[in-house]
């Protein structure tokens, strides 16, 4: 079962918001889970004024800065749609609820956050030993459709380099 068949039992409050719509900032407290049924969603960070992209979220994903949520702290992330996005909106007390209540949830839920220590283990590896111009490649061979629908500027800082490196490496293709 996937996340939007997952949540489709539930009554959840379907949003859509334009481009360069901040949905949490970076230092508030998370009140909720976001779900994409259509978009793209970046989470990022300021580092003395830089943003630094982590993760982008596409339909099917669920968003939400989950140290904050869970442990009721200020978030560490702001999360930004990049494309108008249609989502669906848990609030923070239904999320924790159905994590105490609901077995099914609460299996998506693990699986979920299993896969985010997955994916963040392997960014984090790749940043070290790998070169731009091999994460880039990666990037190319493995998520194409993040090339097609993100921004230039987004992808170099995701990749961890300028965007004037993104357009060399992508110019030596």
């Amino acid at each position: 079962m996937n996340t939007l068949q997952l949540i489709a039992a539930y009554d959840l409050e379907e949003i859509t918001v334009p481009p360069k719509t901040i949905l949490l900032n970076e230092g508030e407290k998370s009140h909720a889970v976001y779900f994409v049924k259509s978009g793209c969603l970046r989470m990022w960070f300021n580092n003395n004024g830089n943003e630094i992209t982590t993760q982008f979220f596409f339909e099917g994903k669920a968003i939400a800065s989950m140290e904050s949520l869970l442990k009721n702290e200020k978030s560490d992330f702001t999360l930004e749609s990049i494309e108008q996005c249609t989502l669906f909106v848990m609030p923070k007390n239904q999320f924790k609820e159905l994590l105490e209540c609901d077995t099914e949830f609460k299996k998506w839920f693990d699986q979920l956050i299993l896969n985010r220590f997955f994916y963040y283990s392997k960014h984090l590896i790749t940043y070290l030993k790998d070169k731009p111009q091999d994460r880039y490649n990666e990037l190319l061979e493995k998520h194409p459709h993040i090339l097609q629908r993100v921004p230039q500027h987004y992808i170099a800082s995701y990749l961890g380099i300028t965007p004037v490196s993104l357009s060399r490496i992508r110019n030596r293709k």
